[in-house]
Formats: C-alpha cells, sequence, structure tokens
C-alpha cells in the first residue's frame, strides 16, 4: 500500500514526503520492486534493489496535530500493532510516560531493528523512528502509527541504510 504524496523532495539521496491530512493510502498497485533479502551474502538478510545491496530502510516521521500522545497504553498498543502490520519480529516494548509535564518516549525493540516514538502532548507533535531490516515493511507501521494517532500533517523521511554496489 503506498501513499499519494503531496509533495515530495529529493535530499542527498534520501526520500522525503510530505503528507496532509487528505493523503489516504492510494487503491493504485505498488510498483513493481526486486527488492529481496538477500541470503546468498554474508549476514544474509541485507536487500537487493537496483544493483544496490542495502541493510534496512529507515523511516522518521514528524506527525503534527496528533492525538492520544499522552496516552501510554494506546501508544503501546499501536506499536505492537505497527511491528505486526510491517511483518516484524517484536522482541519487547519499553515505554515511559513523562510527569508531571506530560508526554511518552519508547522504543519496540525488534528482531529486525527498532520502532521508536517521543511524543509532545501540549504541542500535538511525535517524533518516531522506523528501522527494519530483512523482508520487513516498515511503511505499514507508518500506515498502522498514523491511523492510530491519527496526525493531521506528516513528514516522512526514508534513507536506505548501510548501501554497498
Amino acid at each position: 500500500m503506498r501513499y499519494s504524496k503531496t509533495e515530495q523532495l529529493a535530499v542527498a539521496g534520501d526520500t522525503v514526503t510530505v503528507l496532509d491530512a487528505e493523503t489516504i493510502a492510494s487503491p493504485e498497485p505498488a510498483e513493481t520492486s526486486t527488492a529481496h533479502p538477500d541470503d546468498t551474502a554474508p549476514g544474509g538478510d541485507f536487500i537487493v534493489e537496483g544493483g544496490l545491496a542495502y541493510a534496512g530502510h529507515h523511516l522518521i516521521a514528524d506527525f503534527f496535530g496528533a492525538e492520544k500522545l499522552n496516552d501510554i497504553d494506546a501508544i503501546e498498543a499501536a506499536m505492537r500493532d505497527a511491528a505486526e502490520a510491517a511483518g516484524a519480529t517484536l522482541l519487547g516494548v519499553k515505554l515511559h510516560h513523562f510527569s508531571p509535564y506530560e508526554g511518552v518516549t519508547g522504543i519496540a525493540l525488534l528482531a529486525e531493528s527498532h520502532i521508536s516514538i517521543h511524543t509532545w502532548p501540549e504541542r500535538e507533535f511525535a517524533a518516531l523512528d522506523v528501522f527494519m531490516c530483512g523482508g520487513t515493511e516498515p511503511m505499514r507501521a507508518i500506515e498502522v502509527l498514523r491511523d492510530r494517532l491519527k496526525p493531521v500533517h506528516v513528514t516522512l523521511a526514508e534513507h536506505k541504510r548501510g548501501v554497498t554496489t
């Protein structure tokens, strides 16, 4: 599932996508990709795509105008569901609820890496980080988190980690 994009910027090989409240998952089929785990290479979970081999996709998302940013139970459930939707292996979730100022920070530790979040409920802002390797689909994690936290505006940057040729 892909998002239609309201704006896309290329930044030093990374992709930054800005999504607005009206941007929804597109019913168009995803582009055909040759990305797949390379089980023959050392470290067998590198992705091979377009002549490159890389460790995984690192997504950095900023959620503006988001909800439930002080609800630690809702955030934990969203992170667990995000990991499952991405096809990742959840090893554990550790969250901390700040007081008296509010906000949540935490991480879902995955066999394939992590999902992290830090929230500022008073500003309706959340900073998210999703890094996954192997045959996972980290964008699906972003979709679940977006569905649960309902941001009005999202910026999303993607970086391929450990790129080799």
